[in-house]
This record gives structure tokens, C-alpha cells and sequence, in this order.
């Protein structure tokens, strides 16, 4: 097997094409209270980001992969390293899976792929994940997938309702 490739899905590099794609995600206000953005993103920040992305992890500090559907090639949803530390050989990890492919089993798979890649290409010790605790899937997701809790940051993440908890989660090599 390929490494970020399995029989259903491949991670691949950021295109141009998946413009439409990411500006729809990054744009989705039902998704922002799970993470820290705070604006809308115009098409041409976006466009931007992409002419930018074939930085290294290295240098970049970061990579976001497009989860790909194999039979249809299609977008299916993100995945990021980001905070990459390679002295502490640890970044953090964050996954998003498009409403219409969700239920197949692609966030797993996509985070074993991951998890791989981190771990053996990369060489890194740990990965972590600060997830919401009204993040319910995200639990269950990253719980399935080895990960497990060792902290809680209280009030950590402002919400239309106050603030709330939450969880950080790790996965050791």
C-alpha cells in the first residue's frame, strides 16, 4: 500500500481546483465554534493560500491534505498538521469530512493514513488534538483512533453561549 493512500481514499496535496471546496468549508459558520476562525475567507485569500502551499512541513510549519475519494476523485474533507515541532517531534492534528461523505468511515481512515505518515515518514513522537467537549463525533473519532484524553482546558473556546471545555487529546507512536 501507498503511503497517504488506501483503497477508498488518498490524501494528496492542495490544488488550485479545490478553491470551491475550501472557500465552502472554511465558510461554513455551523463549523466555526470547533476551532478559531473568526471571519469569513474571500476567494482571494484563499486563492492566496493555495499559491502558498507548497511550502514544506519543514518550513511551513503546517500541512493541510485534501481527503480524496478514490472512485469518484472527488474532495471528501481536509486534514492538518499543524504546530509541527520537529525538535519535540509533535504537531497537532485536525480533521474535517464534508457532510455528504461523512458516514463511510472516511475520518478513519483518514486519520490512520495520517497517523502513518506523522509517525514513520515524519518521525514525530506524538500528535494532539484540542477538541470541543460539545464535539461529540470528534470525540468518538479520535478516541477510535488511539488517541486518548489528558487534559481539560476549562472555558477555553468562546461560544454563542458562553464559553466551554476543552479536551486535549494524544496520540503517542
Amino acid at each position: 500500500m501507498k503511503l497517504l493512500e488506501n483503497e477508498d481514499i488518498r490524501l494528496r496535496a492542495l490544488e488550485p481546483e479545490d478553491l470551491e471546496f475550501l472557500y465552502k468549508w472554511e465558510n461554513d459558520t455551523t463549523l466555526w465554534e470547533y476551532g478559531n476562525t473568526l471571519t469569513p475567507f474571500s476567494k482571494f485569500v484563499l486563492r492566496q493560500y493555495l499559491e502558498n502551499a507548497t511550502l514544506d512541513i519543514f518550513e511551513a510549519r503546517q500541512i493541510r491534505l485534501i481527503i480524496e475519494d478514490k472512485a469518484t476523485n472527488k474532495p471528501a474533507g481536509t486534514i492538518d498538521l499543524y504546530d509541527f515541532e520537529p525538535y519535540h517531534n509533535r504537531a497537532g492534528i485536525g480533521i474535517l469530512i464534508d457532510e455528504s461523505f461523512q458516514q463511510r468511515s472516511y475520518a478513519t481512515q483518514a486519520m490512520e493514513l495520517m497517523k502513518d505518515y506523522a509517525f514513520d515518514f515524519l518521525k514525530l513522537d506524538q500528535l494532539y488534538a484540542f477538541i470541543p467537549m460539545m464535539n461529540v463525533p470528534s470525540i468518538h473519532l479520535f478516541r477510535k483512533c488511539g488517541f486518548d484524553e489528558s487534559g481539560l482546558l476549562k472555558n477555553w473556546n468562546k461560544t454563542a453561549d458562553g464559553c466551554t471545555d476543552v479536551f486535549v487529546y494524544q496520540c503517542f507512536k
